[in-house]
Order: structure tokens, then sequence, then C-alpha cells
């Protein structure tokens, strides 16, 4: 994702979408009465002498939001909503429009409150989209690139410069020179940006690098997400492993495990009977009114299919979790930790101090 402008004084912010996990995100951050504004195409009608007609033109519009949808089949977000904003000789405001969205479409998202956790995750976005260091090898090239929102960061191409194969020893020496430059080149590359590594590549060359990196440098073998193949090594490897989706995936992975880890601590500390925690959406209203939540984990599921009064509430509660030094956590129901939370009632809280001591 990509934030081309920001005006909380006037609650507005303005997106360009890049994948779709941007898609999934604001799923959870538009709601109802939120305006939205995106280039889309409608049927209008045209006035032919004796032949009226239809075409669908592209259009600039603004609605309010009445509903949100992902739409799985085709990878689209759908907004429904009365339209607001349209030029005039279309004279179609107040009535109904839907904005399909899809990758690398722009909209402009305005909101009378933007809660403190949605900034967080579209800037989180636009973070994580650089959070992964790709490393694609094969015998005779390796490239060295992060992934970048703006697009591909090339940091380094490396030949290998090898014997032919039927000079062995030669070439099990050049081999392991040539590890050992990559090695060299990407110990400093993670060392300025961090993030998770990926290597990728056809054939045996990227499993025995793996291998050189786990007995010759454990801080980066700890930060090597996966290995996985592509057809080739060098940049194009690179722009493979983009298009096939091996990079989202780890995005993905690595959001899911810090969400993991936050609701194993609520069920670890309602074992233990520790008192700081508090599940159910009564009982952590409570907790949040007097400032007693560190962390509030909210099922995205449950945020959505809310009663119109309880999701109210539910807005109230991140609202004064964050307005009091805490913060609120979106957890995803595609994954096993969002179906434990659901267990709790779909809310829950990790506290600053026991509350609610068992007997």
């Amino acid at each position: 994702m990509k934030i081309l402008k920001k005006d909380l004084k006037h609650g507005i912010v303005k997106l360009n979408l890049t994948n779709l996990d941007d898609l999934w995100a604001l799923y959870d951050i538009i709601s109802s009465k939120d305006r939205i504004y995106a280039r889309t195409t409608r049927e209008l009608k045209i006035d032919k002498i004796g032949r009226p007609s239809s075409r669908r033109m592209p259009v600039f519009l603004g609605i309010s939001v009445e509903k949100v949808y992902f739409d799985r089949e085709v990878n689209r977000l759908r907004i429904h909503g009365k339209v607001i904003d349209a030029p005039e000789d279309l004279n179609i405001k107040g009535k109904y429009h839907t904005l399909n969205l899809i990758v690398r479409d722009s909209l402009t998202v305005v909101k009378d409150y933007w809660h403190k956790h949605q900034l967080k995750n579209l800037q989180d976005l636009t973070k994580e989209e650089g959070s992964v260091i790709i490393v694609a090898i094969d015998s005779e090239e390796c490239c060295i690139a992060l992934n970048r929102i703006y697009g591909i960061q090339v940091k380094a191409e490396i030949n290998s410069k090898l014997p032919g194969k039927l000079e062995t020893e030669q070439r099990e020496a050049a081999l392991i020179e040539y590890f050992k430059n990559i090695n060299k080149i990407l110990d400093r590359i993670y060392t300025e940006n961090k993030g998770k590594i990926v290597i990728v590549g056809p054939g045996f060359t990227k499993e025995n690098f793996m291998n050189y990196i786990r007995n010759t440098n454990k801080e980066l073998a700890i930060a090597i997400e996966t290995v996985d193949n592509v057809s080739n090594g060098g940049i194009s490897g690179v722009y493979e492993a983009i298009r096939v989706g091996i990079v989202n995936k780890v995005l993905k992975r690595i959001r899911v495990v810090k969400e993991t880890a936050l609701v194993e601590e609520v069920f670890r500390r309602l074992g233990a009977s520790t008192g700081d925690i508090a599940f159910g959406l009564d009982e952590v209203a409570e907790d949040a009114l007097i400032g007693a939540i560190a962390t509030v984990l909210v099922c995205d599921d449950t945020l959505r299919k809310q009663a119109n009064e309880d999701r109210s509430k539910l807005v109230e509660v991140i609202r004064n979790v964050e307005e009091k030094s805490g913060r609120a956590v979106i957890v995803s129901s595609e994954h096993e930790a969002g179906a434990k939370l659901k267990s709790l009632g779909g809310v829950a809280a990790l506290l600053r101090y026991p509350r609610h001591q068992t007997s």
C-alpha cells in the first residue's frame, strides 16, 4: 500500500492499492458512513433521436458507504452506498452505486474519526512491503533485492564465474567463494534493512546456499523465512517470486505470527488465572473505560458482523483503549488464532494489572 495523502484534520487519507492484502485491510478499515472517492464506471443513458440507449462510462464519484464486502472469486473489494459527489450533468446524486476496487486502484477515504489502530494498520502495510529481502540464486548469477512499496530495489547482482562441470575440484572451490561473496553482501544488506529473507531459484543451488548460511552465519539463518522454487536466478527470479505470490505469503505469515502470539498470551493468562485478562464485550468495555487495558484484541469477523448497537459499543471500546495509551489489534478470522479469539466472544484484552481474580 502507498499513502498518497494524509490530512487527518479533515479525516482524509488517499491510498494506492498494491496487493491483495491491501484490499483485505480496507475491508476491516472502511465502515458505514465513511465517504469514499474513486474513479469507477457507471451505466449512463445516452439520448439519441428515436433510439434511447445506454453505455458504461468512466466517471469519478464519491459515495457514502452503506455496505462493504470482499469478493474472493475475483479478488475485488466492493463498496456500496449513495452517491454524494458526481458531475452535475449526470444527475445521479442520491442514487446508489457500487465501487469495485482491485489492485493498482487509488481511492480517497474520508472518516469522521480515524482510530489509531486503523492508521497503524495502513502504515504497517507500507512498511511490510519493504520488509522482505529476496535472494534469487542459481549456479550462474544471484540478485539480492528489497521489496519496496514503489517497486523492486535491486541491492546487488553477483555473477558466479564457475568453471565447467568437468572441473570438479575447481568448481567446488569457486562455488564456495561464490556463496562467501553473496553471504558478505547479504549480511550487510540485512544489517541495514532487517526483515525476513526469502531464497528462491531453480535446482539445488538455493538449498546448497541455505546450508552454507546455516553453517557460517547463524543470525542470517534465523532471518530466512522460506526457500522456494522459481525458474531462474537473478533479477528475473526476483520478479517471478513476487508474481507467483511467494513474497505475499511471507508477509502474511509475519502478521499471523504476531497475532497468534497475542492470542496465545490471552489463553496463557486465562489458564494461569492471573486476573489480568478480560474477555467478552461487556467486561472489556468496563476495563477500557477506566484505562486498565494495555492491548485489546478484536476478531475482524466480530467487528464486521456485530449488530449496530454492539458494533458502536465495540468501536467505542477501541477508542477508549487508544485514548488511554493502549493499543488495538484486529485479529484475522482467516487463521487459527482468530477462531480461538471468537470462542471468547471475539474480543479480549490484556490488562495492565489484575482486576478479575478467580477463586
